[in-house]
């Protein structure tokens, strides 16, 4: 009998499953820990949907709980049992019963593929609710959601059946999206283009991991004036184009590059970090007593910053910290992947479409003759160098649009511009797809046409769930002729795949110069 089974991100061991330790750092008895707080999230679904009862705490516990499950989160088990004890009392609370006994792994290949699709996804989408909850954003029909799509996963359906449950959870992820978006823009503005350093300067100084922008905004107040500057980290960077995260003078740059090159890059590092969210990796004795967490983010030993009962946090132990530290002596050089030295981030949805008319004009005029979405999340494997040569190999008379942290494989590239926009254009975090989802629907309702009918192609890197729950959002819409690598995921089945092929031209990545052929109709 194996230790653990875990099959829900890209890097899982021989891409089949990770049996005896996670390639992501996950040892067997967090492993355990974790289906059994999702067991025990399902039971209280169903108590929620049998009372007729749907309280505020349990719309929490589902989604944080959902969320702490998710790869690279969350590694302390007594703050798993902790919160596992919180699910089981809210759910005795309202008269439900034990949670069911669901080996939620094992049955035939097909239907625990499907039923594996739907609960990654909707860990997914947890992450984002998770996000606008925390600035006061709730949709009912997203809430709800969570009890329904748990409800499901401890069903049985048919085939049929689940690849509609699928689709219809991609709708909702949709509608989640859209509120994180709402959330994030009525809390902070609208994002604008913003060249961002990612050289060091001289003095303390505080990095900030993750994807929380209210943690980040509540660490820019507390620092401001203090001399120490905060950087982003990894798929933080976004942050820098938000006008009332960027209006703090002390929001000084980003730090690094993608999530996991933090061990190498941490380990000298004279200041603290804070992860908001994923993906904190097993932090290395040279540097674990400079790691906080906060959120649903844990790992045992590392100092844990809690919110009060208003979501207000006191970081008076990082800013101690860094001034203990005081960071560099002198400004310290660094650079991004391949080289460069500055950043450019901001072009979500509300700067792209302010623009639409000039780059209307420039694919009409034939400027412009394809744009690639290239994005999602990076990871260790060796074929992720795909996207590196991918983009640099991209024609001249092509935009490449991008978001999440695989961006980190090449933003510092310059391929020059088209028309006044740079040939690169970050739209932003993950979180963020949802600005990539608008602008072609708003390009394909300028053209009369279809998202298919575009000159358009998106070509995506995925990780972790949240990359699975905007694929399953790309397929609810009707997108097809997407290109997904570096390898398909192990939890889906043959059958699925092909199911997937066959009536949305899913494509596995293959070599850059293949695709761009087929792509651009090369011979």
């Amino acid at each position: 009998m194996s230790d653990m089974f875990c099959f829900q991100c890209q890097q899982t061991a021989g891409n089949k499953g990770c049996v005896r330790t996670g390639v992501c750092g996950k040892q067997p008895e967090t492993a355990n820990l974790q289906d059994t707080l999702i067991r025990e999230l399902i039971g209280l679904a169903i108590a929620s949907r049998q009372a007729g009862v749907y309280t505020d705490n349990a719309k929490r516990l589902l989604i944080d709980g959902l969320f702490t499950t998710l790869t690279n989160v969350n590694f302390d088990n007594d703050a798993i049992r902790n919160f596992t004890e919180r699910v089981i009392a809210e759910r005795t609370a309202c008269g439900g019963k034990e949670a069911p006994d669901l080996e939620l792994w094992h049955g035939e290949t097909d239907l625990v593929s499907l039923r594996s699709t739907l609960l990654f996804g909707m860990k997914g989408m947890a992450a984002y609710a998770h996000h606008a909850f925390n600035l006061g954003y709730e949709d009912p029909e997203v809430s709800d959601w969570f009890v329904k799509g748990l409800c499901a996963v401890a069903e049985s359906h048919t085939v049929e059946e689940w690849l509609a449950l699928i689709l219809e959870f991609g709708k909702i992820n949709f509608r989640c999206m859209e509120l994180l978006d709402q959330a994030n823009t009525g809390s902070f503005g609208t994002p604008v283009p913003t060249r961002v350093n990612v050289d060091i300067k001289a003095g303390p100084f505080i990095v900030v991991s993750g994807h929380d922008l209210d943690d980040l905004s509540q660490l820019l107040e507390q620092t401001a004036g203090t001399g120490i500057n905060i950087y982003t980290h990894c798929e933080m960077l976004p942050a820098h184009g938000y006008p009332e995260l960027k209006k703090y003078p002390h929001l000084a740059g980003n730090f690094g590059t993608a999530w996991q090159s933090q061990q190498k890059e941490f380990a000298d590092l004279p200041a603290p970090i804070l992860f908001t969210t994923n993906c904190l990796m097993p932090p290395r004795p040279s540097y674990q007593d400079r790691v906080y967490t906060t959120s649903v983010v844990g790992y045992a030993g590392l100092r844990h910053i809690a919110a009060d009962a208003n979501g207000r946090k006191d970081f008076t132990p990082l800013i101690e910290q860094a001034r203990a530290l005081g960071g560099y002596a002198h400004d310290r050089s660094m650079s991004g992947i391949n080289g460069g030295h500055m950043l450019t981030t901001g072009f979500a949805h509300g700067t792209v479409l302010a623009n639409a008319g000039a780059i209307l004009d420039a694919i009409r005029a034939g400027k412009i003759r394809h744009i690639f979405l290239v994005g999602g999340c990076d990871g260790a494997h060796p074929g992720r160098n795909y996207y590196t040569e991918f983009v640099k190999q991209t024609p001249m008379d092509t935009l490449v649009l991008t978001l999440a942290c695989g961006k980190y494989r090449f933003n510092d590239l310059d391929l020059g511009e088209i028309g006044g926009f740079p040939r690169i254009m970050d739209m932003g975090q993950c979180n963020d797809a949802y600005s990539a989802v608008k602008v072609a629907l708003a390009l394909a309702d300028a053209f009369g046409c279809t998202v298919n009918a575009l000159p358009l192609t998106l070509v995506l890197s995925w990780y972790e769930q949240k990359a699975v729950c905007i694929l399953l959002t790309l397929l609810a819409l009707g997108v097809k002729n997407m290109y997904l690598g570096p390898t398909m995921p192990a939890f889906l089945s043959e059958t699925v795949v092909k199911t997937l092929v066959d009536a949305y031209g899913l494509q596995p990545t293959t070599a850059p110069e293949q695709d761009l052929d087929a792509i651009l109709g090369r011979k």
